[in-house]
Protein backbone atom coordinates (compact mmCIF):
# COMPACT_ATOMS: atom_id res chain seq x y z
CA UNK A 1 0.00 0.00 0.00
CA UNK A 2 1.66 3.13 -1.08
CA UNK A 3 1.57 5.81 1.79
CA UNK A 4 1.12 9.79 0.95
CA UNK A 5 3.40 12.19 2.68
CA UNK A 6 2.40 15.47 3.83
CA UNK A 7 4.65 18.36 4.37
CA UNK A 8 4.33 19.63 7.88
CA UNK A 9 4.21 23.29 6.40
CA UNK A 10 1.24 22.16 3.70
CA UNK A 11 -1.73 24.29 4.51
CA UNK A 12 -4.28 22.58 6.60
CA UNK A 13 -1.74 20.25 8.16
CA UNK A 14 -1.06 21.31 11.89
CA UNK A 15 3.07 21.77 12.25
CA UNK A 16 3.00 19.51 15.06
CA UNK A 17 1.17 17.17 17.39
CA UNK A 18 -2.77 16.28 17.41
CA UNK A 19 -3.89 19.79 17.58
CA UNK A 20 -6.81 21.26 15.58
CA UNK A 21 -6.07 21.83 11.73
CA UNK A 22 -5.54 25.72 10.83
CA UNK A 23 -6.09 26.59 7.34
CA UNK A 24 -3.37 29.27 6.50
CA UNK A 25 -4.17 31.19 3.35
CA UNK A 26 -1.54 33.45 1.45
CA UNK A 27 -2.47 37.03 2.24
CA UNK A 28 -3.02 38.99 -0.98
CA UNK A 29 -2.36 42.50 -2.02
CA UNK A 30 -5.88 43.06 -1.69
CA UNK A 31 -6.22 41.62 2.15
CA UNK A 32 -3.15 43.64 2.96
CA UNK A 33 -4.68 46.74 2.05
CA UNK A 34 -8.21 46.19 3.84
CA UNK A 35 -6.03 45.64 6.74
CA UNK A 36 -3.79 48.34 7.10
CA UNK A 37 -7.23 50.31 5.90
CA UNK A 38 -8.94 49.10 9.47
CA UNK A 39 -6.06 49.59 11.53
CA UNK A 40 -5.75 52.83 10.60
CA UNK A 41 -9.68 53.55 11.05
CA UNK A 42 -9.41 51.83 14.03
CA UNK A 43 -6.48 54.36 14.89
CA UNK A 44 -8.06 57.66 14.05
CA UNK A 45 -10.86 56.74 16.08
CA UNK A 46 -8.41 56.48 19.41
CA UNK A 47 -6.57 59.76 18.46
CA UNK A 48 -9.80 61.96 17.82
CA UNK A 49 -11.04 60.94 21.16
CA UNK A 50 -7.46 61.43 22.67
CA UNK A 51 -7.53 64.72 20.71
CA UNK A 52 -11.07 65.94 22.22
CA UNK A 53 -9.95 64.68 25.56
CA UNK A 54 -6.52 66.63 25.29
CA UNK A 55 -8.40 70.04 24.14
CA UNK A 56 -10.25 69.99 27.00
CA UNK A 57 -8.12 68.93 29.69
CA UNK A 58 -5.60 71.85 28.31
CA UNK A 59 -8.16 74.72 28.44
CA UNK A 60 -10.02 73.49 31.20
CA UNK A 61 -6.22 73.24 33.30
CA UNK A 62 -6.88 76.94 34.92
CA UNK A 63 -10.50 76.03 36.21
CA UNK A 64 -9.17 73.15 37.40
CA UNK A 65 -6.16 74.04 39.10
CA UNK A 66 -8.03 77.28 40.79
CA UNK A 67 -11.49 75.64 41.63
CA UNK A 68 -9.48 72.09 43.07
CA UNK A 69 -11.58 69.27 44.68
CA UNK A 70 -14.06 71.69 45.35
CA UNK A 71 -15.10 71.54 41.43
CA UNK A 72 -16.85 68.27 42.22
CA UNK A 73 -18.36 69.49 45.57
CA UNK A 74 -19.89 72.94 44.88
CA UNK A 75 -23.27 73.47 43.33
CA UNK A 76 -22.58 77.56 42.84
CA UNK A 77 -21.88 78.67 39.10
CA UNK A 78 -20.06 81.75 39.83
CA UNK A 79 -16.24 81.22 37.71
CA UNK A 80 -15.78 85.20 37.66
CA UNK A 81 -15.98 85.00 41.96
CA UNK A 82 -14.09 81.52 42.36
CA UNK A 83 -16.80 80.15 43.60
CA UNK A 84 -18.35 77.11 41.36
CA UNK A 85 -18.41 73.60 41.13
CA UNK A 86 -20.22 70.76 38.94
CA UNK A 87 -22.18 69.35 41.79
CA UNK A 88 -25.72 70.34 41.14
CA UNK A 89 -25.62 70.00 37.11
CA UNK A 90 -23.59 66.29 37.37
CA UNK A 91 -26.34 65.15 39.94
CA UNK A 92 -28.99 67.13 37.51
CA UNK A 93 -27.32 64.67 34.50
CA UNK A 94 -27.49 61.77 36.07
CA UNK A 95 -31.48 61.53 37.17
CA UNK A 96 -32.50 63.42 33.85
CA UNK A 97 -30.50 59.78 32.12
CA UNK A 98 -31.66 57.49 34.98
CA UNK A 99 -35.57 58.80 34.09
CA UNK A 100 -34.82 58.34 30.41
CA UNK A 101 -33.82 54.59 30.92
CA UNK A 102 -36.26 54.24 33.12
CA UNK A 103 -38.98 55.09 30.32
CA UNK A 104 -37.06 53.90 27.40
CA UNK A 105 -35.77 50.41 28.45
CA UNK A 106 -39.49 49.18 28.81
CA UNK A 107 -40.39 50.48 25.33
CA UNK A 108 -37.50 49.78 23.69
CA UNK A 109 -37.69 45.70 25.20
CA UNK A 110 -41.50 45.03 23.89
CA UNK A 111 -41.07 46.86 20.89
CA UNK A 112 -38.18 44.78 19.71
CA UNK A 113 -39.46 41.55 20.82
CA UNK A 114 -42.47 42.81 19.25
CA UNK A 115 -41.09 43.29 15.92
CA UNK A 116 -38.49 40.77 15.65
CA UNK A 117 -40.94 37.89 17.27
CA UNK A 118 -44.71 38.59 16.39
CA UNK A 119 -44.92 41.57 13.65
CA UNK A 120 -45.41 39.88 10.30
CA UNK A 121 -45.23 40.93 6.81
CA UNK A 122 -46.39 44.38 6.15
CA UNK A 123 -46.70 45.19 9.78
CA UNK A 124 -42.96 44.15 10.52
CA UNK A 125 -41.64 45.96 7.85
CA UNK A 126 -43.55 49.87 8.97
CA UNK A 127 -42.76 48.96 12.58
CA UNK A 128 -38.84 48.73 11.80
CA UNK A 129 -39.35 51.92 9.31
CA UNK A 130 -40.94 53.66 12.11
CA UNK A 131 -38.52 53.00 14.60
CA UNK A 132 -36.00 53.75 12.46
CA UNK A 133 -37.35 57.12 11.39
CA UNK A 134 -37.60 58.35 14.80
CA UNK A 135 -33.89 57.88 15.08
CA UNK A 136 -33.64 59.99 12.35
CA UNK A 137 -36.02 63.23 13.71
CA UNK A 138 -33.53 66.25 15.07
CA UNK A 139 -33.34 66.26 18.99
CA UNK A 140 -34.93 70.16 18.71
CA UNK A 141 -38.31 68.66 17.61
CA UNK A 142 -38.60 66.39 20.43
CA UNK A 143 -37.35 69.26 22.47
CA UNK A 144 -40.66 71.10 20.77
CA UNK A 145 -42.89 69.21 21.92
CA UNK A 146 -41.92 68.58 25.10
CA UNK A 147 -41.37 72.04 25.97
CA UNK A 148 -44.72 73.12 24.21
CA UNK A 149 -47.15 70.44 24.01
CA UNK A 150 -45.92 67.55 26.89
CA UNK A 151 -45.40 69.29 29.83
CA UNK A 152 -48.46 71.06 30.00
CA UNK A 153 -51.14 69.23 28.50
CA UNK A 154 -49.84 66.00 30.91
CA UNK A 155 -49.74 67.99 34.02
CA UNK A 156 -51.75 65.43 35.43
CA UNK A 157 -49.41 62.88 35.11
CA UNK A 158 -46.41 64.12 37.56
CA UNK A 159 -49.56 65.37 39.68
CA UNK A 160 -50.62 61.70 39.95
CA UNK A 161 -47.56 60.43 40.48
CA UNK A 162 -46.55 62.82 43.48
CA UNK A 163 -50.04 62.23 45.18
CA UNK A 164 -49.84 58.45 44.40
CA UNK A 165 -46.47 58.35 45.35
CA UNK A 166 -45.00 61.08 47.23
CA UNK A 167 -44.20 59.30 50.28
CA UNK A 168 -41.10 58.04 48.42
CA UNK A 169 -38.95 61.09 48.82
CA UNK A 170 -37.69 61.64 44.87
CA UNK A 171 -41.39 61.73 44.14
CA UNK A 172 -42.51 64.63 46.51
CA UNK A 173 -43.18 67.99 45.61
CA UNK A 174 -42.64 70.71 47.44
CA UNK A 175 -45.19 73.39 47.62
CA UNK A 176 -47.71 71.66 46.20
CA UNK A 177 -51.54 71.35 47.43
CA UNK A 178 -53.41 68.85 44.87
CA UNK A 179 -55.89 69.57 47.24
CA UNK A 180 -56.50 73.39 46.22
CA UNK A 181 -58.66 73.44 42.78
CA UNK A 182 -57.53 76.79 42.26
CA UNK A 183 -53.60 75.58 42.67
CA UNK A 184 -51.22 76.32 39.36
CA UNK A 185 -49.93 73.05 37.59
CA UNK A 186 -47.18 75.17 36.82
CA UNK A 187 -45.18 73.57 39.80
CA UNK A 188 -45.22 70.41 37.77
CA UNK A 189 -43.95 71.81 34.59
CA UNK A 190 -40.29 72.29 33.37
CA UNK A 191 -38.87 69.48 35.57
CA UNK A 192 -36.51 66.56 35.64
CA UNK A 193 -39.34 64.37 34.59
CA UNK A 194 -40.44 65.97 31.18
CA UNK A 195 -37.01 66.28 30.40
CA UNK A 196 -36.11 62.52 31.12
CA UNK A 197 -39.16 61.63 29.35
CA UNK A 198 -38.26 63.17 26.21
CA UNK A 199 -34.68 62.34 26.24
CA UNK A 200 -36.24 58.86 27.17
CA UNK A 201 -38.15 59.42 23.91
CA UNK A 202 -35.46 60.55 22.03
CA UNK A 203 -33.17 57.04 22.93
CA UNK A 204 -35.30 54.66 22.69
CA UNK A 205 -35.68 53.95 18.98
CA UNK A 206 -31.37 53.38 19.68
CA UNK A 207 -31.92 51.17 21.60
CA UNK A 208 -34.47 49.35 20.02
CA UNK A 209 -32.80 49.03 16.75
CA UNK A 210 -29.72 47.40 18.79
CA UNK A 211 -32.18 45.12 20.71
CA UNK A 212 -33.92 44.01 17.41
CA UNK A 213 -30.88 42.99 15.26
CA UNK A 214 -29.91 40.98 18.42
CA UNK A 215 -33.09 38.93 18.91
CA UNK A 216 -33.56 37.90 15.48
CA UNK A 217 -29.87 36.79 15.30
CA UNK A 218 -31.23 33.65 17.84
CA UNK A 219 -30.43 30.38 16.48
CA UNK A 220 -33.43 28.43 14.47
CA UNK A 221 -32.12 25.54 16.02
CA UNK A 222 -32.72 26.22 19.41
CA UNK A 223 -36.19 28.47 18.93
CA UNK A 224 -37.53 24.98 17.46
CA UNK A 225 -35.89 22.42 20.03
CA UNK A 226 -37.86 24.75 22.98
CA UNK A 227 -41.10 24.54 20.90
CA UNK A 228 -40.65 20.51 20.16
CA UNK A 229 -39.60 20.15 23.88
CA UNK A 230 -43.28 21.91 24.58
CA UNK A 231 -42.55 25.46 24.93
CA UNK A 232 -45.13 28.41 24.66
CA UNK A 233 -43.96 31.37 22.66
CA UNK A 234 -43.31 32.90 25.66
CA UNK A 235 -41.06 30.40 27.09
CA UNK A 236 -39.32 29.94 23.96
CA UNK A 237 -38.59 33.73 24.11
CA UNK A 238 -37.80 33.65 27.78
CA UNK A 239 -35.25 30.63 27.13
CA UNK A 240 -33.89 31.50 23.95
CA UNK A 241 -34.09 35.08 22.39
CA UNK A 242 -33.88 37.05 25.87
CA UNK A 243 -30.46 34.75 26.92
CA UNK A 244 -29.18 34.87 23.52
CA UNK A 245 -29.78 38.52 22.88
CA UNK A 246 -28.76 39.77 26.33
CA UNK A 247 -25.37 41.27 25.46
CA UNK A 248 -27.16 43.34 22.67
CA UNK A 249 -29.46 44.30 24.82
CA UNK A 250 -27.06 45.76 27.42
CA UNK A 251 -25.00 47.37 24.38
CA UNK A 252 -28.27 48.83 23.04
CA UNK A 253 -28.83 50.23 26.46
CA UNK A 254 -25.47 51.67 27.17
CA UNK A 255 -25.56 53.48 23.85
CA UNK A 256 -28.80 55.41 24.74
CA UNK A 257 -27.25 56.08 27.99
CA UNK A 258 -24.39 57.56 26.62
CA UNK A 259 -26.83 59.64 23.98
CA UNK A 260 -28.99 60.41 27.26
CA UNK A 261 -25.94 61.92 29.25
CA UNK A 262 -24.75 63.81 26.59
CA UNK A 263 -28.22 65.25 25.44
CA UNK A 264 -28.20 69.36 25.33
CA UNK A 265 -30.47 70.83 23.27
CA UNK A 266 -33.99 69.51 23.96
CA UNK A 267 -33.19 69.56 27.93
CA UNK A 268 -31.91 73.12 27.56
CA UNK A 269 -35.43 73.55 26.05
CA UNK A 270 -37.77 72.04 28.78
CA UNK A 271 -35.73 73.19 32.12
CA UNK A 272 -34.03 75.99 33.71
CA UNK A 273 -30.61 75.50 34.88
CA UNK A 274 -30.95 75.81 38.65
CA UNK A 275 -28.06 75.88 40.77
CA UNK A 276 -28.60 73.49 43.70
CA UNK A 277 -29.33 70.03 43.71
CA UNK A 278 -32.78 69.08 42.86
CA UNK A 279 -33.98 65.63 43.93
CA UNK A 280 -37.10 65.80 43.73
CA UNK A 281 -37.88 64.73 39.31
CA UNK A 282 -41.33 66.08 40.17
CA UNK A 283 -40.97 69.59 40.78
CA UNK A 284 -39.82 72.32 38.50
CA UNK A 285 -36.29 72.91 37.90
CA UNK A 286 -33.21 70.89 37.43
CA UNK A 287 -29.87 71.08 35.29
CA UNK A 288 -27.29 69.13 33.01
CA UNK A 289 -23.87 69.62 32.76
CA UNK A 290 -24.81 69.49 28.39
CA UNK A 291 -27.55 72.42 29.16
CA UNK A 292 -25.13 74.59 31.55
CA UNK A 293 -22.60 74.78 28.64
CA UNK A 294 -25.37 75.64 26.40
CA UNK A 295 -26.77 78.24 27.98
CA UNK A 296 -23.59 80.02 29.71
CA UNK A 297 -21.09 79.94 26.83
CA UNK A 298 -22.17 83.15 24.53
CA UNK A 299 -21.37 85.37 27.56
CA UNK A 300 -18.90 83.72 29.69
CA UNK A 301 -15.94 85.25 29.88
CA UNK A 302 -12.00 83.95 29.46
CA UNK A 303 -12.07 82.51 32.82
CA UNK A 304 -15.54 81.03 32.37
CA UNK A 305 -14.88 79.49 29.25
CA UNK A 306 -12.24 77.38 30.92
CA UNK A 307 -14.68 76.74 33.75
CA UNK A 308 -17.20 75.06 31.26
CA UNK A 309 -14.41 73.48 29.67
CA UNK A 310 -13.63 71.35 32.75
CA UNK A 311 -17.32 70.79 33.19
CA UNK A 312 -17.16 69.03 29.42
CA UNK A 313 -14.36 67.00 30.17
CA UNK A 314 -15.86 65.57 33.16
CA UNK A 315 -18.79 64.57 31.01
CA UNK A 316 -16.23 63.23 28.73
CA UNK A 317 -15.06 61.37 31.32
CA UNK A 318 -18.30 60.05 32.05
CA UNK A 319 -19.47 58.92 29.40
CA UNK A 320 -16.14 56.92 28.61
CA UNK A 321 -16.50 55.06 31.79
CA UNK A 322 -20.22 54.31 31.17
CA UNK A 323 -18.60 53.00 27.54
CA UNK A 324 -16.28 51.10 29.53
CA UNK A 325 -18.43 49.72 32.03
CA UNK A 326 -20.50 48.59 29.28
CA UNK A 327 -18.17 46.86 27.58
CA UNK A 328 -16.74 45.00 30.53
CA UNK A 329 -20.52 43.95 31.25
CA UNK A 330 -21.25 42.53 27.65
CA UNK A 331 -17.89 40.84 28.01
CA UNK A 332 -18.99 38.44 30.68
CA UNK A 333 -22.63 38.02 28.84
CA UNK A 334 -21.47 37.24 25.37
CA UNK A 335 -25.03 36.38 24.07
CA UNK A 336 -25.78 33.09 23.46
CA UNK A 337 -23.79 31.86 26.24
CA UNK A 338 -27.49 31.17 28.27
CA UNK A 339 -29.36 29.42 25.75
CA UNK A 340 -27.61 26.09 25.62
Amino acid sequence: MSQVIVAPDAVGVPPHGDGPRRRVRPSGGADRVFRIGLRLAGGSVLLIMATVGLFLATNGADAFAKGGWSFFTTQAWEPDSINFGIAAVLIGTLLIAAVALAVAFPLALATALFISEYAKGKVKAFATTMIDGMAAVPSVVFGLVGANYLQWEGADIPKWLSIQFGWIPFLSVDGADPDNPLASDSVYATSTFWAGLVVGFMVMPFICSVMREAFSQAPAGEREGAFALGATKWGMIRSVVLPFGRSGAIGGTMLGLGRALGETIAVAMIIPVIFRIQPHILEKGGSSVSALIAQKWGAASPFGLSALMAAGLTLFALTLVVNFGASAIIARSRSGQGSD
